[in-house]
């Protein structure tokens, strides 16, 4: 899946200065901030997938 997301320079300066106080609150471990980071979007995109698909009751199958 690739997705490129074109910031401008204030939302590129926003971003860096999360990206920067995340691997803050990681003691400087930029790998521990990625893997964190990545296990908090996995979470979320369960919760997205889990609104999208229909209440049990009602799949068709």
């Amino acid at each position: 899946m690739d997705h490129i997301i074109t910031l401008d320079s204030r939302q590129e300066a926003a971003l860096q200065a999360v990206a920067d106080k995340f691997i803050a609150l990681h003691k400087g471990d930029a790998v521990k901030a990625l893997k964190e980071m990545i296990v908090l979007n996995g979470r979320l995109q369960d919760q997205l997938d889990s609104l999208k698909a229909p209440p049990l009751g009602k799949r068709h199958g």
